[in-house]
């Protein structure tokens, strides 16, 4: 596995790979990699020859208030994570590298960077799509890998590919989950042992919306306080957003009719902020849930 620090050495070791003709998927990270991020890996390294993660904390998505530094870093851990599920390369450029000078040019989703999370935090998403651009462009990947329980940004990323004409396919992949369902992320190292027991209520809140659709419910209300009433008994869990959201355009539902819909939840635990996901298919019960 290479270790790859410059765009010159990163833009090098792809066109040696792209000359031989062999195929590039990339998994853009910002480190402390965990299972979650490996289920990127391998999917990447079954669909492609060549498989590039790149790890890299990207302060232009970072509101001045919000934890840029206490953002968890392992570079050892993460470089010998990548070597043991047979990563190509890791590009681990420094800030300095990926914004040699003060950046003039960004990248922003009308629409979809603005609602949501993009309205709790302003900035973040243009932040996102410039970093993934940059990345992309350098890379020049067949396609890119991107984790469904950060949807929005999936959404967001999808979207700068298709209205950029880049030849990176986006693919998402299911989230990844502990054994009590609490979705896998780097932030939850950050938790308390007893904000840890009590993040799973965010999944189950999602379940419980989930076995009311199963049954038959398809108005937003319902649904929605399914997910509400499941967390207001943890006190202290701050609920920051529920949404039902068309999964394709992210636009606002009030019933889910002929299109799957995703429910988004949003929530403060402490100093974690928790997201998460569940995509509602009208014309599909999933297994074990159905009345």
């Amino acid at each position: 596995m290479q270790s790859i620090t410059t765009s010159l050495d990163l833009r090098r070791f792809v066109s040696r790979h792209r000359q031989a003709g062999r195929t590039i998927g990339f998994v853009p990270t910002m480190g402390a990699l965990h299972h979650g991020h490996m289920a990127l890996v391998d999917r990447c390294r079954a669909d492609n020859d060549v498989t590039i993660v790149s790890v890299f904390v990207n302060p232009t998505q970072f509101g001045p208030s919000e934890d840029f530094d206490a953002y968890p870093r392992d570079l050892e851990c993460d470089l010998a994570l990548c070597r043991a599920h047979g990563v190509d390369a890791v590009f681990h450029p420094s800030v300095g590298e990926m914004y040699p000078e003060t950046l003039r040019t960004v990248v922003e989703v009308a629409d979809l960077s603005t609602i949501l999370i993009g309205e709790q935090r302003p900035g973040h998403f243009q932040g996102v799509a410039t970093v993934v651009t940059k990345l992309l462009n350098l890379v020049e990947p067949d396609r890119a890998y991107f984790g469904e329980k950060d949807f929005q940004q999936l959404a967001v990323v999808r979207r700068v590919a298709l209205d950029l004409s880049m030849r990176t396919s986006i693919v998402g992949v299911p989230t990844v989950r502990e054994g009590d369902g609490l979705a896998a992320s780097s932030r939850n190292v950050r938790l308390t042992f007893d904000e840890r027991r009590a993040a799973p209520a965010v999944y189950e809140g999602m379940m419980a919306a989930e076995r009311l659709f199963a049954r038959g419910e398809r108005d937003a209300v319902p649904l929605l306080n399914a997910v509400r009433s499941r967390l207001s008994r943890v006190p202290s869990i701050a609920l920051l957003s529920c949404d039902l959201r068309d999964s394709a355009t992210l636009g606002a539902l009030e019933r889910v009719l002929d299109r799957p819909a995703v429910l988004l939840v949003t929530a403060r635990l402490g100093s974690v902020v928790l997201i998460d996901q569940i995509e509602l298919h009208p014309d599909a019960i999933r297994e074990g849930f159905a009345a």
